[in-house]
C-alpha cells in the first residue's frame, strides 16, 4: 500500500481538528470576553530506510489569542470590563477557582453573584448580594449595595481580580482559563492583583474577527478536500496496479 495515504491521512485529521477550533471561535463571536482558540500544525519527517521524502502532520497547541476585545458601554450596573491583563475569578463546576474575562454578571434567586452560571469569587468565597438591592461596582472591584427603602450604601464584597505575570493562562476543558507557570505546569489559585481595575457599565467583546474566522473555515475545508483527493488518487493507483498484475 502506498505510504502516501499516511501523510494525506495526517493532513486530513489535522484539518478536521483545526475546523473544530475555527467553528468554536465562530460560535463565540458574540460571547463577552471570549479569547479565540489558536490552531497550528507542523511537519515531521518520516524516518526509515531510504531518503526522507515524506512527512506527516502533527498538532501544535499554541494556546489562545489574548488580544483584547473591544469595549462597549451598556450602562448596566452589573456589567464590568477588566482593564488590562487581569482576570475575574469564578468557581468552576468542580469547585476549583478558574478565571474568565466575561464581566456580564447576574444575580441568581438566592442573591449569589454569577458569571455564566458560575459563582463569582470574592475575598471570602462566592459573593452574596442583598435581594432587590441597588448595586454598584467601583473600579477596584468593591461592590456596594443599597437596599430598597434605604439611602445608605453598604460594602458587600469585592471582586477577586488577578493576573499571572510569571506564566500564562491556558484554556481548560470547561472553557474557563487556569494559570500555568513558566515551566508549563498548572498553578494554584492566583492572589489578588491590586493593580487590576474594572470599568462598570461596560462589557468587553469577543476578540474573534468574524471575517477572518470565515476565511479560515473555507481554507480548512479546501485543505481537507485536497487531502481526501490524494487518498482517492492513491486508491485508484493501487486498483490500476492490481489490474495490470492480474492480466499477467
Amino acid at each position: 500500500m502506498d505510504r502516501i495515504i499516511y501523510t494525506a491521512m495526517s493532513g486530513a485529521r489535522q484539518s478536521l481538528e483545526r475546523q473544530s477550533a475555527v467553528a468554536n471561535n465562530m460560535a463565540n463571536v458574540s460571547t463577552s470576553g471570549f479569547r479565540a482558540e489558536l490552531s497550528a500544525a507542523r511537519a515531521v519527517p518520516v524516518n526509515g530506510q531510504g531518503y526522507a521524502t515524506r512527512a506527516v502532520t502533527t498538532d501544535s497547541t499554541p494556546g489562545s489569542d489574548f488580544t483584547p476585545g473591544s469595549f462597549s458601554t451598556t450602562g448596566r450596573a452589573l456589567d464590568v470590563a477588566i482593564n488590562g491583563d487581569g482576570w475575574l475569578a469564578v468557581q468552576a463546576n468542580n469547585g476549583d477557582t478558574a478565571y474568565t474575562r466575561n464581566g456580564g454578571l447576574q444575580v441568581d434567586p438566592t442573591g449569589m453573584l454569577m458569571s455564566q452560571g458560575r459563582p463569582v469569587m470574592g475575598e471570602d468565597g462566592p459573593i452574596i448580594l442583598p435581594l432587590n438591592a441597588e448595586v454598584s461596582i467601583a473600579g477596584d472591584g468593591t461592590i456596594s449595595a443599597r437596599e430598597a427603602g434605604t439611602q445608605a450604601q453598604a460594602e458587600v464584597g469585592r471582586l477577586m481580580l488577578a493576573s499571572n505575570p510569571d506564566g500564562r493562562m491556558a484554556r481548560r476543558d470547561d472553557g474557563l482559563f487556569g494559570p500555568w507557570n513558566a515551566q508549563g505546569g498548572p498553578m494554584a489559585a492566583l492572589p489578588r492583583d491590586e493593580n487590576i481595575q474594572v470599568i462598570s457599565g461596560t462589557l468587553e467583546g469577543s476578540n474573534v474577527n468574524p471575517t477572518e474566522a470565515m476565511v479560515a473555515m473555507i481554507d480548512t475545508s479546501r485543505r481537507f478536500e485536497m487531502n481526501m483527493k490524494v487518498l482517492t488518487t492513491a486508491d485508484e493507483n493501487d486498483q490500476r496496479a492490481n489490474s495490470l498484475l492480474s492480466m499477467n
